[in-house]
């Protein structure tokens, strides 16, 4: 059995020697799971047809072929890797708070970290979708990984293509296992405070924890392992995404900026959705008291940095476009800014650098509302910055009698709605089944939460 203290504890000396009370933990915890209340179930199964209108389109693709779709010549990557290269990037920020802020001890991770791998975990569950929609044929799509075959056929290993699928398979399989060896002590804890079969389930993926030292000091010695492995993952993963652009010659894509900018906007986006997420989640799951103001807080000063981060991206293509002698590029970016596509442009650019800048003020940080609103709008801005690089390139090429612009189809919209209801859905429901938020980590720092949450 666990011999953790769960009852209420007063600490002295706390803020002008005021006794304050620090809230239990685990019983928050084992209330926000078990089975959903009606606002919850409703939410998943809105999330559920959501997801089943993506699969009624997707199989209206594979029954009548790609024509449904808007791609056409030049225009041969659209919506789908649009959203593969935006999924990706959610899926960034739980390996940056809870390996690398780990790393920097930075404590204010303890109580979002959870739910940020949980999306981690299910967005790149998302992302690898759309490479498997692209190409067309489904049935085929095992021929991206290598391995011996009676066809004699081999991949080719020069292709940024394939780098993605070793670099989305590892970094989802580095991010299953850390989730996982993050949980078992909560999972030893609720098998020991729950009945029936969830105490029978708790216990199985517990692997038999009894909350030694020998075990404390082994997770410990483990867990820091596991960060030090995801950590280069940040940068890797994106990195090799960004790379499907840049070694390639289309006008605008050709830039070695692209590893740094598109890491730096993967954490952004990533950063905004956790935002997005926790904001409802805390107040739905009864976890207020755990995920405190301060926390939010944090997480804002993080997409503060990064969208200035993005912002200097965005002005320093701009300037070294302009600087250098290429037609083609200088009329690609021109393009962007005043031709068919320069709304998308604009809201990019409105989302992802002035908006965020209203998060210098204490007051909107404060603010629940207005920093659910200013993440929303964030997310929006990164979708239409992988829309305005992935479309805008290829639409406005080097050769100008193949220019043709882009539409996405109602069948492309549709699996794009489709995505976003399968991501919730399954959100929805693993919050509901797994802790999400780490009971044994808060327990290490009970003050931090409590201070700043008056």
């Amino acid at each position: 059995m666990s011999t953790q203290v769960e009852s209420v504890r007063l600490l002295p000396e706390t803020h002008g020697g005021a006794l304050e009370q620090i809230p239990d933990i685990t019983p928050p915890v084992i209330r926000s799971l078990g089975f959903p209340k009606a606002l919850h179930f409703g939410l998943i199964l809105l999330s559920a047809a959501a997801a089943a209108v993506g699969g009624w389109c997707w199989a209206q693709q594979i029954e009548r072929g790609m024509i449904v779709t808007g791609l056409h010549s030049p225009v041969g990557w659209g919506v789908y890797i649009t959203n593969f290269v935006f999924w990706v990037g959610i899926a960034h920020s739980g390996t940056l708070i809870s390996a690398v802020l780990f790393l920097f001890r930075a404590r204010f991770r303890t109580a979002v970290y959870r739910a940020a791998e949980m999306m981690t975990v299910i967005g790149v569950m998302t992302a690898g979708l759309f490479p498997i929609l692209h190409v067309g044929r489904p049935w085929f799509a095992y021929w991206l990984f290598p391995y011996p075959n009676h066809r004699h056929l081999w991949v080719n290993f020069k292709s940024p293509l394939l780098w993605d699928v070793f670099a989305v398979s590892t970094y989802f399989t580095v991010s299953a296992v850390f989730l996982f060896i993050g949980m078992i002590p909560d999972l030893a804890s609720l098998r020991d405070r729950v009945d029936g079969w969830r105490s029978k389930i708790y216990g199985l993926l517990a692997l038999g924890w009894k909350n030694g030292d020998g075990e404390w000091r082994g997770y410990a010695r483990g867990y820091l392992f596991f960060a030090a492995l995801a950590t280069p993952l940040v940068i890797s993963v994106h990195s090799v995404v960004s790379w499907d652009f840049a070694m390639g010659i289309v006008p605008g894509w050709h830039s070695t900026l692209f590893a740094p900018y598109f890491v730096a906007g993967a954490i952004f986006s990533g950063v905004a959705m956790v935002i997005t997420l926790l904001i409802p989640l805390r107040k739905a799951l009864g976890l207020e008291d755990l995920i405190t103001p301060h926390h939010l807080d944090m997480l804002a000063k993080v997409v503060l940095f990064t969208s200035l981060i993005v912002f200097y991206s965005y002005a320093t293509e701009y300037l070294m476009v302009f600087y250098g002698g290429s037609p083609a590029e200088r009329s690609t970016f021109l393009f962007r800014a005043t031709g068919f596509y320069a709304p998308v442009f604009w809201t990019m650019v409105a989302c992802n650098c002035i908006i965020p800048l209203s998060l210098f003020s204490k007051r909107v940080r404060s603010n629940r509302a207005a920093l659910l609103v200013v993440s929303l709008l964030v997310n929006v801005g990164m979708w239409f910055e992988r829309f305005n690089i992935v479309v805008t390139s290829t639409a406005h090429d080097q050769d100008p009698a193949s220019w043709a612009n882009y539409l996405p189809s109602l069948y492309e919209i549709g699996i794009t709605i489709g995505s976003f209801g399968w991501f919730f859905m399954w959100l929805l429901i693993v919050v509901k089944l797994l802790p999400a938020i780490s009971i044994a980590e808060l327990k290490e720092h009970p003050l931090e939460g409590s201070a700043h949450a008056h």
